[in-house]
Formats: structure tokens, C-alpha cells, sequence
């Protein structure tokens, strides 16, 4: 299995769309610092993240999702708990 995921940083509101075959091994790859384009925005809560059952399907997820339809996706999908948050500026990539 691949997946898509969404990260929330906690520092500064920003969001972090990736792909990985091994889930939590990336999340925790986040956590510790070792990624170095997220190092500064530590901590992340894992917000989002979606299966597919090929490489090429969740990289083109998340290409999707960081596109303006793809950030109006996330938004609607994820609308309670962006309102519990009270953030809702997307990464722009």
C-alpha cells in the first residue's frame, strides 16, 4: 500500500501534503526533524491521509491535493475539524 497524507504543524498552522509507502515511518520522520523541508515546523499532527494501491496513484494524489481543487477538496472533507482548529490556510507549494 502507498498513501497521501495531510500533516497539520502545530507551530505555525501550515500544512505538509506528502506521499510514503510506509506511513508511519514518514509521520515519524516528520516528528523527529529528520525531514529537512519540515524540520523547523515540528510539531505535526497527522491530519489526513488517504490508500492506494500503487506508487503512481498516490503521487498523483497528492499532486491533487496540493492544486487549488485539491485544497477546496480538503477543506469541505475536512470541515469540523478545520473549524475546531480555526486555520485554514493551505501550504502553498
Amino acid at each position: 500500500m502507498y498513501y497521501t497524507c495531510v500533516l497539520h504543524s502545530q507551530r505555525d498552522g501550515q500544512w505538509h501534503t506528502g506521499a510514503a509507502s510506509d506511513l508511519g515511518a514518514r509521520v515519524r520522520d516528520h516528528q523527529a526533524g529528520r525531514v529537512r523541508s519540515t524540520r523547523g515546523r515540528r510539531p505535526f499532527e497527522l491530519t489526513y491521509y488517504e490508500a492506494s494501491g500503487s506508487q503512481a496513484d498516490a503521487f498523483w494524489r497528492e499532486r491533487y491535493l496540493k492544486t487549488g481543487r485539491g485544497k477546496r477538496y480538503l477543506r469541505q472533507r475536512l470541515k469540523v475539524w478545520l473549524n475546531s482548529v480555526r486555520s485554514k490556510k493551505l501550504e502553498r507549494h
